[in-house]
């Protein structure tokens, strides 16, 4: 194999990066039901502070003809080239705690170069662990909570979040390569797969990326923004139930989903995240003690200087 490191370009001193970051990753490509993984690239590259350390070659990794770029054409001649982009940002999420994100083109070509690139830089950068979405379309209503499927080595991720368990055979994306080759080393990975209603599968739906965003945080700690993806899911859901209102055989498919969904639940409930292992809830003294504990060490990390 040739040297995986000549697949990208280093934008930084990468020395000068903090280890023991969170990684969250995702790639558009095969499949992004909803648009999920779309969305929240470009709304945390677009809402974030912070910078691109890393940009991967094109040329080496690309079918330039399944993927063609864009081109602007005026009149008589070309005046803009739009390449697609695979790159690596550090940014800092709302309480000023930097992560990295690997986003951009799923890779056509050397998935196995590309799993060792990966594997080395997050073994050069010290990443603490990774976290990377894909979603798929699924026979699910948009009138409940999009449910989360979770695979990797993270237990605790697992258990709390992971709604649909099967066992079954799938078409391979480049990103399930890197989390098999970062689990084999026994790296922190948890990959998450967003349960989108299948009849939304082709949309831009904001929902999806929102239920993305939350089951980031839910995995890392990270606390990233979602108001104005949250504002254009209500006006996008007044739409859909529009269109449902008038149409009775929507409606009629849209409650057998709801009756299949429910079902499910029941027969297969999630433990509680705020339990214990015997199943037990916190007191609220021990919520407040623990918010103070978060708060001191927010404080200690430096951020309480950001608001003074």
């Amino acid at each position: 194999m040739r040297n995986p490191a000549e697949l990208y370009e280093v934008l930084v001193d990468l020395d000068t990066v903090p280890r023991g970051l969170d990684l969250v990753a995702g790639l558009t490509g095969f499949a992004d039901a909803g648009g999920a993984v779309g969305q929240i690239a470009e709304h945390l590259i677009g809402e974030l502070d912070g910078e691109e350390i890393v940009r991967f070659v094109g040329d080496e990794l690309l079918d330039y003809r399944s993927r063609r770029p864009v081109m602007r054409f005026e009149e008589t001649r070309l005046t803009d080239y739009d390449p697609p982009e695979l790159s690596i940002f550090l940014l800092e999420d709302e309480m000023g705690r930097p992560f990295l994100l690997l986003t951009g083109y799923e890779p056509d070509l050397q998935w196995e170069r590309f799993a060792t690139a990966i594997v080395d830089l997050v073994a050069r950068l010290g990443v603490a662990r990774s976290t990377w979405l894909h979603a798929i379309p699924m026979p699910v209503p948009h009138t409940r909570p999009i449910g989360v499927t979770v695979s990797g080595n993270r237990e605790d991720v697992i258990d709390a979040m992971s709604v649909w368990r099967p066992t079954t055979q799938l078409p391979g994306t480049a990103m399930h390569l890197v989390e098999y080759r970062l689990t084999e080393r026994d790296h922190p990975t948890a990959g998450l797969v967003m349960l989108v209603p299948h009849y939304l599968g082709d949309t831009t739906f904001p929902g999806a990326a929102v239920a993305a965003l939350e089951a980031i945080t839910s995995a890392t700690g990270l606390v990233l923004p979602t108001d104005e993806l949250r504002e254009e899911n209500r006006l996008f859901l007044s739409k859909i139930e529009e269109q449902v209102g008038g149409n009775h055989e929507l409606q009629r498919l849209i409650e057998t989903l709801e009756q299949r969904h429910d079902s499910y639940v029941r027969d297969n409930p999630l433990p509680s995240r705020f339990a214990d292992p015997a199943g037990n809830l916190p007191t609220a003294d021990q919520i407040a003690e623990e918010l103070q504990k978060f708060l001191a060490r927010q404080q200690g990390d430096g951020l309480g200087d950001r608001d003074a």
